[in-house]
This record gives C-alpha cells, sequence and structure tokens, in this order.
C-alpha cells in the first residue's frame, strides 16, 4: 500500500513541521535524510512547516521540497530572519516577533512533527512538543527520524527517565521512532488513522491527567 492511499481523506497528512539544524553536521547522511524528506513531503502533496532558515539542515529539506514543486511555510522571529538567513524561495514566510510565536504558529499550522537531527534550538523545540502532548494540550503524532544514529542517545534518556521514575504510563508513546526518511509519510499517516492514548500524568499518586 502506497503513503497516498494508506493516507487518504481526513488521515491524510497534510502539514508537517520539521525540527532541524541550521547547520549541515558532520556526517553527509544528515543533510541526505533532510533532502529525502522534502522529496517525499512534495511527492506526497504535504506541506513543510519549517523554521523559514535557507542553511543547513533547514535549508535541505525547504530545497528539496521546493524543487519538487512541494508547498514550502516558513515561520521565522524577525531577530533570526537575518542570522538565519531566510528562505527567499518559500512559498510562505512568516515572520513573527518572538521564538514563542514562531512555535505556537508552527504548532497550529501542522498535522504532525519530525524532529531530523539539530543542535539545542531542535532539543528546545522537540522538548516543547512533547511535553505539550504529555500535558494533554495536545495528541499529534511526533516522529524522530534517527538518521545515523543521532538521536541514540535522546532515545535512551527518555527510557531512562521513565525506568527512574521520573516518567508515566504511556511515557514511552509520546514519541515514534523511524531511521529511514521513506518510512516518515506512512508511519505519520498510520498515527493520524489511529492515535496512540495520551499518556496518564500523576502526581505523587494522584491522577492528574489520564483516561477517564
Amino acid at each position: 500500500m502506497t503513503a497516498s492511499s494508506e493516507g487518504s481523506g481526513a488521515h491524510r497528512l497534510r502539514a508537517l513541521c520539521v525540527f532541524c539544524g541550521s547547520q549541515a553536521g558532520s556526517d553527509p547522511a544528515y543533510r541526505a535524510a533532510a533532502s529525502a524528506l522534502g522529496v517525499a513531503l512534495a511527492a506526497h502533496g504535504t506541506a513543510l512547516v519549517y523554521g523559514g532558515g535557507r542553511t543547513g539542515l533547514m535549508g535541505a529539506v525547504a530545497d528539496a521540497a521546493l524543487a519538487g514543486g512541494g508547498n514550502v511555510i516558513g515561520i521565522i522571529p524577525e531577530f533570526l530572519r537575518e542570522k538565519e538567513l531566510a528562505h527567499a524561495h518559500a512559498t510562505e514566510m512568516m515572520v513573527v516577533p518572538d521564538m514563542h510565536t514562531r512555535k505556537r504558529q508552527m504548532f497550529e499550522r501542522a498535522d504532525a512533527f519530525c524532529i531530523l537531527p539539530g543542535g539545542i534550538g531542535t532539543l528546545d523545540e522537540f522538548f516543547e512538543i512533547a511535553t505539550w502532548r504529555q500535558l494533554h494540550r495536545h495528541n499529534k503524532p511526533i516522529l524522530v527520524l534517527n538518521t545515523a544514529g543521532y538521536w541514540t542517545h535522546l532515545i535512551s534518556l527518555f527510557q531512562d527517565i521513565v525506568a527512574r521514575g521520573f516518567g508515566h504510563t504511556g511515557h514511552e508513546a509520546l514519541i515514534t521512532v523511524v531511521t529511514d526518511a521513506a518510512a516518515v509519510i506512512p508511519a505519520l499517516e498510520r498515527e493520524l488513522a489511529r492515535p496512540k492514548p495520551l499518556p496518564v500524568l500523576e502526581i505523587e499518586g494522584i491522577k492528574a491527567f489520564g483516561p477517564p
């Protein structure tokens, strides 16, 4: 079954928010995976929502999507427009006043999230969107693309948080992990069709959030 046939109707991935680095990283596999994802998004008719830059992995995924005729929506704060070199050819470029507004707009305009290799800023975006899901502010899929093992330590940290008692029932289901860019869209559309249950959140034995 193709991604297009599987992702028909309400479960089709119409817009994907991609969090990734404005640097290319040390392994050419990172850029290759970002470009492959951009190609796949364009071919599938899925809009790319991203941080608006034209350098590093941000530029790679945007360039590939644009080259394939895809829709690319950049969202960038005013103070970063020059530092991150806002992409001049994005289909739409939204300039916002601050980082908080940027993340809110990226969240609102996407059906799901994909985390590519990146630095502290990418980690900030990832942890915030995962925290919102843990607190039942949304149940949009969050997928980690573990290219060349880049996020292996992060995934282990997630598992260790649960093992040491700082995670909650279902905490491990907050994210989905794949290693191949070709698996991103099918994995997300499977979850859109069959959403994961939100994790139970207990504070000192008192259920704060969870199924009714």
